[in-house]
């Protein structure tokens, strides 16, 4: 009975660093909080979106790149072991704002420019290469920012919206063919949906369509950051679709988010990227509930009520987290 336990502790003994958190920045217990890397002052710094893939922790670093590509600077893809070390860099053209894994391929995918101008790097870890592909003109006006995978489909957050209110699309879903990224719409951002807390019809206005994910049902989760609330869409680009709302509230009052990220086993890890604080932190507790979820608020973790849309502190004190990834243990 007892080696289970050993196997947990090697592995978080494997991600943690030594590094202890800066003293503003506090769990609550259970939850413990450590250094997993920092930014190196103007070399690699501002980190934002972190994909985990096969005991390796990739993390966008923005390096002070304008959103939209116009000045013409790069950003930094740090690729990492669970123990903090520096594995490879990759240099990717415009402002890296999502990182995701292909679970199929196991490559990764980085998102540049969610303002504008947007350009999708595919980075195989294998081999440390990468392929840049373009977009054609955005339907929305501009950008794209997240990614996310579910079964054979590949799903885009339409960024940076031109119109107010947004009739245009807020995800699509994309095709590479050639060097080229087709996409095509699936949820508007003035689509109707059904608010989880009331069960009635909402209308929405999606003005700032930003991160996602796939939730453990398998619905695909868009953030809409400035709006303070959550997208949850059922069978996203199929004819039966239908999409769910969810707003979002700390101590009473309507709150946004970046990433969320879901418990996926009863032991891990959430890594969490402090962008201006120049810091990725790693949070732990001895068990997580099964597939609770955890936010990014602008200066907390917190974790996320789907039922209510009430998030909870369970790490303070942080600068401006942003990045989220779930860690499974053994």
């Amino acid at each position: 009975m007892g080696q289970p336990n050993v196997l947990r502790f090697a592995f978080v003994c494997a991600l943690l660093t030594a590094l202890t958190a800066s003293a503003q920045v506090v769990a609550t217990p259970p939850y413990t909080v450590s250094v997993f890397a920092t930014s190196i002052p103007g070399v690699d710094f501002a980190p934002d979106s972190i994909a985990v893939v096969d005991g390796l922790v990739f993390v966008g670093y923005g390096d002070g790149a304008a959103p939209d590509g116009s000045d013409g600077k790069s950003s930094t893809i740090v690729e990492y072991k669970l123990n903090g070390d520096v594995v490879n860099t990759y240099t990717v053209s415009g402002h890296n704002d999502g990182i995701k894994v292909n679970p199929k391929t196991k490559q990764v995918w980085a998102m540049q420019n969610e303002d504008g101008n947007p350009n999708l790097v595919i980075i195989d870890p294998k081999t440390q290469t990468q392929t840049q592909y373009t977009f054609g003109p955005t339907p929305h006006g501009g950008g794209y920012d997240d990614i996310a995978f579910l079964g054979d489909d590949v799903f885009i957050s339409a960024s940076n919206p031109a119109n107010n209110p947004n009739t245009k699309p807020a995800i699509v879903k994309a095709q590479i063919s050639g060097n080229t990224v087709v996409v095509t719409p699936v949820l508007l951002g003035n689509a109707n949906a059904t608010d989880i807390p009331t069960d009635k019809i909402v209308q929405l206005n999606l003005q700032d369509p930003d991160s996602m994910i796939i939730d453990p049902l398998g619905d695909l989760v868009l953030d809409s950051q400035a709006d303070a609330e959550l997208l949850i869409v059922h069978r996203p680009g199929y004819d039966d679709q239908s999409v769910y709302h969810l707003g979002l509230k700390q101590k009473g009052a309507p709150v946004q988010i970046d990433d969320t990220v879901f418990a996926a086993s009863s032991y891990g890890v959430i890594l969490v990227s402090d962008r201006d604080g120049e810091t990725v932190y790693a949070i732990s507790r001895n068990i997580f509930s099964p597939h609770a979820a955890y936010s990014a608020t602008p200066n907390s973790v917190a974790e996320l009520n789907m039922d209510t849309g009430v998030l909870t502190n369970v790490v303070t004190g942080m600068v401006s987290p942003h990045g989220m990834a779930f860690v499974p243990g053994r």
